[in-house]
């Protein structure tokens, strides 16, 4: 008998395609693009080279989700921490090519709250989805984290994810609309109701307006319009808040997590299906085999006066799961510091001096 060790197999690499004029419609928007993969701890940044091609860069935190951008600031959640990026260049200065260059200045550990979507109030006042806790929530220098509201049907703060409370909406500058995939008040009690118990709240009435969607996801308001991402269908589309209603816009083929906009045009993120129970068994399996075609992996550029996807990225190898995007409005090519190299210990910057 031969005894032998076998190798380890290696990761497949990271291969990105692009629809033909994909590039072409990033320049003409004046702006680049970051999404997060919580599958692979990875924070990507997408950009144009000064030649127009396209410029794809990483950084590694784990379990990366909730994106928040500027183009002077940066958030983003990991496993226990919730971190601020600051862009440390000068207007007209770039960095190896790159005309922002983000720093991870400052880091809030929260411990392990799943932390979903994450935004930013007109006060400067950092909000998150605190799924773990079911309710909204915004960071202390002293405790985990500090409570701000929850929906009126869970009936106490506790850490069993009854819900599955996801994504958060801004209106002028302050949180108005939430998204859950059930109203169940026990512990992981939204595992039941994935197919058709996902709902909508205001968070300044705490009235319901709208129910019987499937782990919907990312709701943003947008043109005057709440829209968002019926998940367990493959649906983008809008809300209306008066008549409880949602009406499609877009079929997107895969899981759909992560939406931002610019201008008349939708970016959706798209993920492949994991072979769990959390998954399986929702509409968007009917609706892929009625299409002919297989969840993919990648973002979707959507017409909003159209409904057509006109453009997109497709990912293929190490990453199969996304889960938030964001616009970095008058960006042309973003990179970021992370902690696996020695460069984050030479970049020093200077503030101005106390006078």
């Amino acid at each position: 008998m031969t005894n032998f060790q076998a190798k380890p197999t290696p990761a497949p690499a990271l291969e990105i395609n692009a629809s033909r004029q994909f590039t072409a419609w990033l320049a003409e928007q004046g702006a680049s693009l970051a999404f997060s993969t919580y599958q692979t701890g990875k924070l990507f940044l997408i950009g144009l080279q000064p030649d127009g091609r396209l410029s794809v860069f990483e950084r590694t935190f784990e379990r990366c989700m909730g994106l928040w951008t500027s183009p002077s600031c940066l958030y983003t959640s990991s496993l226990y921490q919730l971190w601020r990026f600051e862009n440390v260049l000068e207007p007209g200065q770039s960095h190896k090519g790159y005309d922002r260059l983000y720093v991870p200045q400052v880091g809030y550990t929260t411990g392990d709250l799943d932390v979903h979507d994450i935004a930013v109030s007109e006060n400067g006042q950092v909000i998150f989805v605190n799924t773990l806790f079911s309710c909204l929530a915004t960071v202390s220098e002293r405790y985990s984290f500090i409570p701000l509201w929850q929906p009126p049907f869970i009936s106490r703060l506790a850490a069993e994810d009854r819900c599955h409370l996801n994504g958060l909406a801004m209106v002028q500058g302050q949180p108005r609309y939430v998204t859950a995939v059930s109203q169940a008040d026990v512990a992981d009690g939204w595992r039941d109701r994935r197919y058709d118990g996902g709902c909508v709240v205001d968070v300044t009435s705490n009235e319901i307006v709208l129910s019987g969607l499937s782990m919907p996801h990312s709701p943003r308001f947008h043109q005057d319009q709440l829209w968002l991402l019926n998940s367990g269908t493959g649906d983008f589309g809008r809300v209306d808040v008066d008549r409880g209603q949602f009406e499609p816009v877009a079929f997107c083929p895969g899981y759909l997590r992560g939406l931002a906009f610019v201008g008349d045009y939708a970016i959706a993120g798209l993920s492949k299906m994991r072979g769990n129970k959390t998954f399986s068994g929702l509409a968007l399996d009917e609706n892929l085999r009625a299409k002919d075609v297989e969840a993919r992996c990648g973002l979707q550029v959507i017409d909003l006066r159209s409904g057509d996807i006109v453009h997109w990225l497709r990912f293929e190898g190490m990453v199969e799961e996304l889960y938030d995007v964001a616009v970095i409005p008058g960006v042309r090519r973003p990179a970021a510091l992370g902690f696996k190299s020695d460069e984050i210990r030479r970049t020093i910057t200077i503030g101005p001096p106390i006078r």
